[in-house]
């Protein structure tokens, strides 16, 4: 068994249209962008980046916006609702909000003992909105209060034919199982991060998923550092699972795994971050590019959707 593993570092999903979507994240979630930049491999498509202030570590949802792409099939083999976490009793707040939004998918219910909002965003991605006691500090603006800011992930749930065998490997990873309702087990990280839950849903029925807009790509876990991330990687290899490279992202350093039910995992670590090419103050403000594609950023900035706000 691992322990490096810290708990959420970040989700990736995909979106047809960056103006909707940046519209979504900003002003009915109330979170920050903190960077504009573009998909390494697909450069005249944006990666969009929302989180907290400073873009913290179990706090940032990234999109890969293809424009006028098909939507995804919901199944097995995916992150099929990501949770985000806010204060215990702002779920009327946030109900109140949304329906001024007409937002879709919106109810409520419980899990394991917490009130949840559930939602869908403009691709029909599958989100939640958990109360809990979580003293992060939020990002407010857009009529989000403190009282009511989100904080950060919650959780994220994997839908699968079979928990076990991906359930063994987040036990290798360093989580707990903590509990189990109906054919949902909830893993944790002790002494993690607070995005330290990982929920598996058991679907023994059901079709897989097809990706596309509204699907999550890939879910990142988070290491403190390189070093953690060598000794993460070394452990897997040496389990038999096929791993990349490290792979640097700029804002963070990358290696991807996939698991046996099929979802693509990351182990990102925390450094250097957001911050090291623009202030805290002005992050997401201007277009970030990897050094590889600068020379087409005259042919990007006339390409690429502007954003608005």
């Amino acid at each position: 068994m691992i322990n490096q593993i810290k708990g959420l570092h970040h989700v990736t999903s995909l979106a047809s249209d960056a103006r909707e979507n940046n519209a979504f994240f900003t002003n009915v979630l109330g979170l920050r962008r903190i960077k504009k930049t573009v998909n390494f491999d697909a450069p005249d498509v944006y990666h969009l980046y929302y989180g907290d202030e400073e873009g913290s570590p179990g706090t940032v949802m990234t999109y890969f916006p293809f424009p006028n792409a098909a939507r995804g099939a919901r199944g097995i083999g995916e992150v099929g609702r990501t949770a985000f976490s806010i204060p215990t009793g702002s779920a009327k707040a946030w109900l109140d909000r949304f329906a001024t939004f007409d937002m879709k998918g919106m109810t409520q219910d419980a899990r394991f003992g917490q009130t949840r909002v559930l939602f869908d965003g403009p691709d029909g991605d599958q989100f939640a909105l958990v109360e809990s006691d979580d003293d992060r500090t939020p990002w407010t603006g857009n009529g989000v209060s403190a009282e009511m800011g989100i904080r950060g992930f919650h959780s994220a749930d994997m839908r699968l034919k079979d928990a076990g065998v991906s359930g063994e490997l987040l036990q290798f990873m360093g989580y707990e199982k903590l509990d189990t309702q109906d054919n949902v087990t909830r893993f944790i990280v002790p002494g993690g991060n607070d995005a330290n839950l990982i929920d598996i849903e058991e679907l023994p029925s059901a079709d897989n998923a097809s990706q596309g807009a509204g699907s999550v790509h890939h879910i990142a876990f988070a290491v403190e550092n390189r070093a953690r991330q060598l000794e993460v990687r070394e452990a897997l290899l040496d389990t038999g699972y096929q791993v990349t490279p490290v792979i640097d992202r700029d804002y963070f350093y990358a290696i991807y795994f996939r698991t046996p039910g099929g979802v693509l995992f990351e182990v990102a670590t925390n450094e250097p971050g957001f911050n090291r090419d623009e202030d805290t103050a002005h992050l997401g403000e201007a277009l970030k590019l990897p050094s590889r594609h600068e020379h087409l950023r005259t042919r990007l900035e006339g390409l690429l959707q502007p954003l608005g706000n």
